[in-house]
């Protein structure tokens, strides 16, 4: 008899606790969504340095509409909003009026990683040595600044 009544005193006790475990979401340690700009996020994106940037694909015979037209697409389509936003407003106001040479740089640019082009133009990473002197990624750096104060949306696909 003992037993049956320790049994059910077991039953009393642990279902509750067995039942509580079934519906509590283990903690995290960390956040698995950070926002941007703050210092996990800052580590999570760090590309190493040694890593080479991706091998383009070879273009041949590309008029410069075409170019053009090419790279205003690959600047609305990032994959990050942030980017999204920054790349197709920069791309409105600057590709027109792009020479080839700096159509083929801007071109090299967006090979890049999103979060490191996006940190590169904010001024939150020092870009490697192969983008410290890019007059692209300086015109990029004065239209993130964005000192005229002009609320940005993406551009019309037109």
């Amino acid at each position: 008899m003992l037993q049956y009544a320790t049994r059910g005193l077991g039953r009393q006790i642990y279902r509750p606790i067995l039942q509580r475990a079934l519906f509590v979401s283990t903690p995290r340690s960390s956040d698995p969504w950070p926002l941007p700009h703050t210092p996990q996020h800052l580590s999570n994106t760090i590309t190493p340095l040694d890593t080479p940037a991706p091998e383009p694909l070879p273009r041949l015979n590309e008029t410069l509409e075409t170019t053009r037209a090419r790279l205003l697409y690959q600047s609305r389509k990032r994959g990050t909003l942030e980017s999204d936003l920054l790349l197709s407003t920069f791309a409105r106001d600057h590709l027109p009026t792009m020479s080839e040479a700096e159509l083929k740089a801007y071109d090299k640019l967006l090979d890049e990683p999103d979060w490191d082009i996006y940190y590169w133009s904010t001024g939150n990473r020092t870009p490697p040595e192969r983008w410290a002197s890019s007059s692209i990624l300086d015109r990029l750096r004065v239209h993130a600044k964005n000192e005229g104060k002009v609320v940005r949306k993406m551009p019309a696909l037109s």
